[in-house]
């Protein structure tokens, strides 16, 4: 085609090595079963843009108003990409350069907060379901920012309106902020509205995870509730790897500010491009259905893990994963579970459980999501098999005639639920 540049069979021909690499992934994607929550799918039309010369261009600054010339084209795809970003969650603006998430928040911090200050934060600590960029001590966020952390109910084990309310007034955090990658229920945003109002902050929510379901209504929007709203594209979302910010009017310039020239310098315009292909596709009945399909085969899933003896951290989820203590199977960690399950073509992660006992490399927990079932068109029945799957395998890992039927198993259903066919 004289209007598409990218070329497999050039690829193929230029470095063979990279080539059979790309092509052994996609062979991995149609023979696993994806239970990563933050993984997913993109479309082949995501693909394409990605692809595509507009990775050519520097357009540094925003468009109609960039530091280099011939920025024509670039202008289109990100006014596109800001004005879908707009109509599908109600945005009174929406910055669409950030590369990532961990880069988004680093522009809220930026815009809001002076480093090394007294400015506080008050977020979800990591162990309990928050992330790295939420405070932690390892990450530019723990080092830079003074983080006042937050908990789940040792009881519950869901978070605690009222000691987040006691915190706040406490430390007078000059961010509040809400947002998880282990936390499997929803969030009261209305009740973390009320604090920050209370104590004069910023309510910010990191919406990384769940930012696709609330595209297809089947989660609760922060925006009407937010100041500021991050997250990622690539995890329920379905779009390209790279990040997105939304906000009132009233902090647009200085958020924009704090993404360019604070934090980045030239915009990546042709994931920009494919950001735009993905909001475009969030706005159909099908994404809708894929939305509240895969709440629905994460309860399924959940349930059926249950079934099999496992705890459901705080009982069950309404999102689209689920957070798995292990420690009914005995001395299993997460690392053995992660391993046991690969061994099969299952892909899930290990992960802390609040007032976790052992180490986060180990961990007692593993999480589980279900967007790319989702994706593929698994609904509950599917997923109430992959639970009687994976509970053999944790079981008895050990066993290696289990494992090869469980390998065939899943070697069935990735079959009939082809990616990318």
């Amino acid at each position: 085609m004289s209007d598409y540049a990218a070329s497999w069979e050039a690829l193929q021909e230029a470095d063979p090595e990279v080539a059979r690499a790309i092509a052994d992934e996609l062979g991995r994607e149609r023979s696993t079963l994806r239970l990563i929550a933050s993984e997913n799918y993109a479309s082949p039309a995501v693909l394409a843009a990605l692809g595509s010369t507009m990775n050519n261009k520097y357009a540094e600054g925003y468009p109609g108003r960039r530091y280099y010339g011939g920025c024509e084209f670039v202008d289109v795809t990100e006014q596109l990409a800001i004005d879908r970003a707009r109509e599908l969650f109600g945005a009174e603006h929406a910055n669409v350069q950030p590369h990532a998430g961990a880069q988004a928040n680093m522009a809220v911090y930026g815009a809001f907060l002076e480093p090394r200050s007294e400015d506080r934060v008050l977020g979800l600590v990591l162990s309990h379901g928050g992330h790295l960029t939420h405070g932690s001590p390892v990450n530019f966020s723990g080092k830079w920012f003074d983080f006042v952390g937050y908990e789940v109910d040792p009881e519950s084990e869901l978070i605690d309106m009222d000691r987040v309310r006691d915190l706040a007034l406490e430390h007078r955090p000059k961010i509040v902020l809400a947002g998880f990658t282990a936390y499997p229920r929803t969030i009261d945003f209305a009740a973390f509205r009320e604090i920050a109002d209370e104590v004069g902050a910023i309510f910010m929510v990191d919406a990384a995870h769940f930012i696709g379901l609330v595209a297809g209504g089947a989660y609760p929007s922060p925006v009407p509730h937010a100041d500021v709203v991050t997250f990622t594209t690539h995890k329920t979302l379905r779009g390209p790897r790279g990040a997105m910010i939304l906000c009132r009017e009233e902090h647009a310039k200085a958020i924009d500010k704090a993404v360019f020239p604070m934090t980045q310098g030239g915009p990546l315009e042709h994931c920009i491009a494919a950001k735009a292909v993905c909001l475009k596709e969030a706005m159909t009945d099908g994404f809708r259905e894929y939305a509240e399909r895969t709440v629905r085969t994460a309860r399924a899933l959940a349930q059926g893990l249950a079934d099999e003896g496992l705890r459901l951290v705080s009982g069950g989820t309404d999102s689209h994963l689920a957070l798995v203590d292990l420690r009914p199977y005995g001395d299993l960690t997460g690392a053995d579970a992660e391993a046991a399950c690969d061994e099969v073509g299952i892909a899930l992660n290990k992960n802390a459980i609040p007032f976790d006992p052992l180490p986060p490399m180990r961990a007692s927990g593993i999480r589980v999501g279900t967007p790319g079932p989702a994706t593929l068109g698994m609904d509950e029945p599917e997923m109430k098999e992959v639970a009687q799957i994976v509970g053999d395998v944790l079981r008895a890992p050990g066993d290696g005639a289990m494992k090869e039927r469980a390998r065939s198993r899943v070697l069935d259903l990735v079959s009939r639920f082809p990616a990318y066919a």
